[in-house]
């Protein structure tokens, strides 16, 4: 039996076309790249964060040695006064807590690691640099400056 539109069963189901196939994948395929360098700039800004976070660790370490050996911290034998990325000669006390602070460095921020150390009186600056390989063409990242009294 025909009505005027055609069979009076039921209708015949289309599948999905090639082209209807091809566009989802190919939309799929754009939002996984998109979360992909989003998950890629989150490591790389996590990675910035912990080197930061360990080079002010690093520095109040430092500070803290400066403390216990107060009076030598005070006229001076703590510092590095042009930015120095040597690993410092060992001797006096001064010199050992230096040596193993910058290896320290060196161990946590990588071979770049550079700090620089000026006490007057009773205020010490210390400067903490480094070059983050995973910024951007690998740009020197801004030091870590702490101030504080002894």
């Amino acid at each position: 039996m025909r009505t005027g539109r055609g069979f009076a069963g039921p209708r015949r189901v289309a599948g999905v076309g090639m082209i209807e196939v091809l566009i989802a994948v190919v939309l799929l395929a754009f939002g996984m790249l998109g979360i992909a360098a989003l998950q890629m700039a989150a490591l790389r800004s996590s990675q910035g964060s912990l080197q930061r976070s360990q080079a002010t660790i690093a520095t109040y370490a430092i500070l803290d040695a400066m403390r216990a050996n107060r009076d030598e911290a005070r006229v001076g034998a703590y510092n590095l006064t042009a930015k120095t990325c040597a690993i410092p000669d060992t001797g006096s006390l001064a010199k050992n807590d230096l040596a193993e602070w910058m290896g320290s460095l060196k161990q946590v921020l990588g071979d770049s690691a550079c700090a620089k150390i000026v006490c007057g009186n009773d205020k010490c600056e210390i400067e903490v640099s480094w070059t983050d390989t995973r910024a951007k063409a690998g740009e020197p990242t801004p030091p870590v400056v702490t101030v504080t009294r002894l």
